[in-house]
């Protein structure tokens, strides 16, 4: 008699089995998780990545619903990111019709998708690798929510493109975000953009002539990191 398919419930038992309570609190305190802080009230469990990849790995072939119902949706951090990893293997797998089902998902649960590293993990796979050969509008209009995470994942989401050298859409968006207050989106513009240059400094050197006057000065360190260091000067010192 065939063994009965693992179940999302088999992962939750997993997961919960590999807790580590005191690795929770710290890394609680590094995703701030404090009272008005970005992550205000989120759980941990405290498995690290690597055993966190290993097990969407594991499990990478339990059904979209279960995922999305008892992982993505889950109150706990690490279940929400072991369902999104579990998503971004399937979306590399899957072909048209699969793709655009875990697409519409992902985005009609980025609520769920609620830190950066949530994000940066898994909108370069799904959102990026679904719009790659698609209208782009969406990013734009993310861009422009009332939202941080949105907001985040609408530059991140270049990273595909950018290993395309395709870089219009990601000075577009950095232009757009580069008046932003929030020290999350000066670091996820900044990140986009030192990826643009390590493809194509000039690209990157054209942007900067435009815009590194008015830059936030974290996301000007971050973008320019690459440069030698009397380069990076330069521009600090302007």
């Amino acid at each position: 008699m065939p063994a009965a398919a693992p179940t999302a419930t088999d992962l939750l038992a997993r997961i919960h089995a590999l807790a580590d309570p005191e690795r929770a609190v710290l890394v609680a305190r590094f995703f701030k998780t404090g009272p008005g802080q970005y992550g205000e009230g989120d759980q941990f469990l405290g498995l690290p990545m690597p055993r966190q990849r290993e097990l969407a790995r594991e499990f990478r072939q339990l059904p979209l619903d279960e995922v999305e119902q008892q992982l993505v949706r889950s109150p706990w951090h690490d279940c929400r990111s072991i369902g999104l990893i579990i998503w971004t293997l399937q979306f590399a797998k899957a072909g048209p019709a699969g793709q655009q089902e875990i697409y519409e998902r992902y985005l009609a649960n980025r609520a769920y998708v609620n830190n950066w590293d949530l994000v940066d993990v898994t909108c370069p796979a799904i959102v990026g690798g679904y719009l790659l050969k698609r209208d782009r509008s969406l990013l734009y209009e993310l861009a422009a929510a009332d939202h941080l995470w949105s907001q985040r994942m609408s530059i991140v989401s270049t990273l595909t493109f950018i290993r395309k050298n395709q870089f219009a859409d990601t000075f577009a968006l950095a232009e757009l975000l580069l008046p932003h207050r929030h020290d999350l989106i000066h670091k996820a513009v900044g990140w986009m953009l030192r990826e643009v240059g390590k493809r194509n400094k000039e690209a990157l050197e054209e942007f900067l002539a435009d815009h590194a006057a008015h830059m936030p000065r974290t996301t000007l360190r971050y973008a320019i990191e690459k440069f030698a260091p009397a380069q990076r000067q330069a521009y600090l010192q302007k």
